[in-house]
């Protein structure tokens, strides 16, 4: 293209804490940081950011309260370079918070809050003209707008993403048949279809929709389905020693969508998530760790040389 690629990301849009510990605790008590950061995330938020970083023209839209929070929420990631006009500013509501540790695995908790008052169904998408974007990614945290968006990029024959994380089943099984390409987490996975193991849940995925499916395993990379030969083929996710997870998933959806809003063959597309993902878990901060484009490529070129 002769022009970035221009994505709409729909849903998260929280106020994080993170904090960096020696060890998750298994107890009550006090624990001291190593490190610790606060910054307006959340996964379509994270998803947003990363592929700005990436070189994609972004606009979020996402419902925040009309707090102090939420003015802070959207200057966060205006300073990122996304575009927040769509972001509903509701009257009365509180904006999202999350609280998060991180060990020096870089696993971590997540204990994320969202008044119900902010995310009640829209009426109508933020834009009559959808036609701008290359392509729609949303996320499970605000189901009414992630289905109206999907259905209205369908409508249009624009590819609609669905990052399918842990949610209620019965927020997934609104969300599924919206969708054109469904990556979804190993435990969504487990909530649509019951089969353990990654490449077991992409078969079985793929059975009960023609949308394009992968299914991710972090370090151990994802699967994705081929109907071209109607097996489940797989990559594997660059080797490297992770820092903080937190917000890789998020980063692999936003990287996901830019490459395929660029048209590049879908294991490509692939390679591309994965390495910004693996760039992301080996830095602290969440969605700060999201790489540009150049870092993103020399990892692709290091790790699957042509």
């Amino acid at each position: 293209m002769n022009r970035p690629v221009k994505l709409l990301s729909v849903g998260a849009l929280t106020l994080d804490t993170i904090l960096r510990v020696d060890t998750l605790p298994a107890r009550q008590g006090k624990f001291i940081a190593a490190d610790g950061v606060q910054i307006a995330s959340g996964m379509a938020s994270s998803a947003a950011c990363a592929a700005r970083r990436l070189g994609a023209d972004v606009s979020l839209w996402a419902s925040a309260g009309d707090d102090l929070v939420g003015d802070q929420l959207v200057a966060g990631i205006e300073a990122e370079g996304v575009d927040c006009s769509f972001v509903r500013r509701v009257t009365g509501a509180r904006s999202a918070l999350s609280a998060i540790l991180v060990d020096t695995h870089g696993e971590r908790i997540i204990v994320p809050f969202y008044d119900k008052l902010a995310q009640v169904d829209p009426e109508a998408l933020p834009t009559q003209d959808i036609t701008a974007f290359d392509a729609v990614l949303v996320d499970v945290r605000w189901p009414g707008a992630a289905a109206l968006a999907m259905a209205a990029a369908r409508a249009i024959g624009r590819p609609a993403i669905l990052d399918a994380d842990t949610a209620p089943p019965d927020v997934l099984e609104r969300l599924f048949p919206l969708a054109s390409h469904i990556v979804a987490s190993e435990p969504a996975a487990f909530i649509l279809c019951e089969e353990q193991g990654p490449q077991r849940a992409c078969e079985a995925l793929a059975r009960r929709t023609d949308a394009f499916v992968a299914v991710t395993g972090g370090a151990a990379g994802s699967w994705w389905f081929d109907r071209s030969v109607g097996s489940v083929r797989h990559v594997a996710a660059p080797r490297i020693k992770a820092v903080d997870t937190l917000a890789a998933g998020d980063v692999f959806h936003g990287a996901f969508a830019v490459g395929l809003a660029e048209a590049m063959p879908i294991e490509r597309t692939l390679r591309f998530a994965s390495a910004a993902a693996a760039l992301k878990c080996q830095r602290f901060g969440g969605r700060l760790g999201a790489p540009d484009r150049a870092e993103t490529l020399a990892m692709m070129a290091a790790h699957w040389p042509a």
